[in-house]
């Protein structure tokens, strides 16, 4: 049966993974694989207002590519669980996003922009799983929440320089230098997995089948066992609320003041970013120890609970300074919860041989509220104006902070560390 949080306990004794070379490739894969898993992220809305649509239809287009990427997560995780090959699937995943901002750059037509839309989304969707299995299967469970830390770290460094670089190209040469930066960044992510010594996986561990069991009488739990795991679904739920408001939050605080004439789209865009990820910097570096003194649950609601306030201050003030406040917010939240969830479920579900699924099974419940969050705002902007957008979404938080606090007696458990 999948342990459940009150056998979840915090390990004091956690190893540090010393860097070699495996794990250097990995956090330079991770630093290059940021914008492969996001594409022009919070770019493609002001580039598509550049080409004349509107933000109804923009959040519309990005939600179907969310929605794709959702349903893709659970599968993806299946096959990272089970494959063995988990190097050419990053190289997928980077072919994909290629293809995608080259489709871009060469139509803008509802058709093509939709399909670039998908392809980003299959390549996120197996991202996450995928980092998280080849880091499970190089350090092991005990050296897990340390390396995650680090590949985070490296993660929202690579956001940080990806969106610097893609704001001084935009501001120098157009918007559409972009998409180079982008196919750049896809072939050094495909260079940084190369150097993974594939002897370096063990791929029973990166499914979650490590210890002292033997693998080849251990079974991999069955699927059903994750509608029964109540602290997983409560969880997924609690975040799929918090995504339903936050997702929408960065592209549409960038088209609100870019349309209000306040900031250059190009380089505005790009300082939204680079405030959040230098501060994620910050964050997944202290998570981890914050989370050994402190436990999961007061971390994650510390993450929900930064969402209220970014709305109400990104509804309250469409202006350039506006972008520090509002995007030092979504650094603490976002920081936080980048951490503490794979680290929490891999944590949960050792010894099932469902850990990449388990994380499947959640980052497909944020893909639910992330998918709909860019649609939902994009209307509600067109509609009520960008200040009651910013105000409505952030209230979705409330609920997920309103279930964690309510659940606090199942979920405080994996506060306590074990005897």
């Amino acid at each position: 049966m999948i342990q459940t949080l009150a056998t979840a306990g915090i390990d004091e004794s956690l190893d540090v993974p010393r860097l070699n070379r495996a794990l250097f490739a990995l956090c330079v894969l991770n630093f290059f694989m940021a914008d492969v898993q996001a594409g022009i992220g919070p770019f493609l809305g002001v580039f598509l207002q550049r080409h004349g649509w509107q933000t109804g239809p923009i959040g519309t287009v990005m939600s179907a590519g969310g929605i794709a990427g959702m349903l893709a997560t659970i599968p993806a995780g299946a096959l990272i669980d089970h494959t063995t090959k988990k190097r050419l699937l990053v190289i997928v995943a980077a072919l994909c996003t290629i293809s995608a901002s080259l489709l871009l750059l060469s139509s803008q037509s509802v058709p093509v922009v939709t399909v670039s839309q998908l392809a980003t989304a299959l390549a996120g969707a197996g991202i996450g799983p995928l980092m998280a299995g080849i880091t499970l299967g190089i350090v092991r469970q005990k050296g897990f929440n340390t390396q995650i830390g680090r590949n985070q770290a490296w993660n929202h460094a690579g956001n940080m320089v990806g969106a610097g670089l893609s704001g001084w190209l935009g501001w120098q040469f157009g918007l559409s230098a972009i998409f180079c930066l982008e196919v750049a960044f896809g072939l050094f992510a495909i260079s940084a997995v190369l150097m993974i010594p594939e002897k370096s996986i063990d791929h029973k561990a990166a499914r979650g089948l490590d210890g002292t069991v033997d693998h080849d009488e251990r079974k991999a739990e069955g699927l059903q066992s994750f509608l029964r795991h109540k602290p997983l679904l409560i969880l997924a739920i609690c975040l799929c609320f918090f995504h339903l408001g936050n997702a929408a939050m960065l592209p549409l605080y960038g088209m609100a003041v870019v349309s209000a004439g306040k900031g250059n789209p190009a380089m505005f865009t790009a300082m939204t970013v680079m405030v959040a990820q230098a501060v994620m910097i910050v964050v997944s570096l202290l998570a981890m120890r914050f989370i050994r003194g402190r436990g999961y649950w007061i971390v994650l609601l510390i993450s929900f609970a930064a969402l209220p306030f970014r709305g109400l201050i990104a509804g309250s003030f469409i202006q350039h300074w506006g972008v520090w406040p509002v995007q030092i917010l979504d650094g603490i939240g976002a920081g936080l919860q980048s951490v503490a969830v794979p680290g929490l479920v891999a944590r949960l579900l050792n010894g099932t041989g469902r850990i990449n699924i388990g994380q499947g099974v959640v980052m497909t419940a944020q893909g639910i509220g992330a998918s709909l969050s860019p649609a939902l705002g994009g209307w509600l902007a067109e509609d009520l104006g960008y200040p009651a957008a910013f105000y409505i979404l952030g209230c979705f938080a409330i609920v997920s902070l309103g279930l964690w606090i309510g659940s606090a007696s199942t979920v405080r458990s994996a506060d306590r560390a074990p005897a």
